[in-house]
């Protein structure tokens, strides 16, 4: 069982940046991809990027392209998102999640943060 809680949500202005971290109660992130995925009030759930804890190789929703950021800090144990140029289409829930095996662009993971929320004023 792996627990993840995120921090970092908030609101900000068109154009403005937030920065979402995401820590594992147990010390279990070696073993698991590291993701982002957001969901849009009416919308299904969008993947937004990815980090492979290996290697640091990330991927990323062509629609975050250039503006969002995702890594990780082995030493923590934890993984952020540093948002840019941020947009009003960019509100939504944004969880973080664990998956074993590569989840690619899907929204396939095992284990789901409880969701912070980004709001983007126009």
């Amino acid at each position: 069982q792996v627990q993840l809680v995120e921090s970092g949500g908030g609101l900000v202005q068109a154009g403005g940046s937030l920065r979402l971290s995401c820590a594992a109660s147990v010390r279990t992130f070696g073993r698991f991809h590291m993701g982002w995925v957001r969901q849009a009030p009416g919308k299904e759930r969008e993947f937004v990027a990815v980090i492979s804890w290996n290697t640091g190789t990330t991927s990323y929703a062509d629609s975050v392209k250039g503006r969002f950021t995702v890594s990780r800090d082995i030493a923590k144990n934890t993984v952020s998102l540093q948002m840019n140029s941020l947009k009003p289409e960019d509100t939504a829930v944004y969880y973080c999640a664990a998956s074993s095996r590569w989840p690619g662009s899907t929204t396939q993971y095992d284990y789901w943060g409880q969701g912070s929320q980004v709001t983007v004023s126009s």
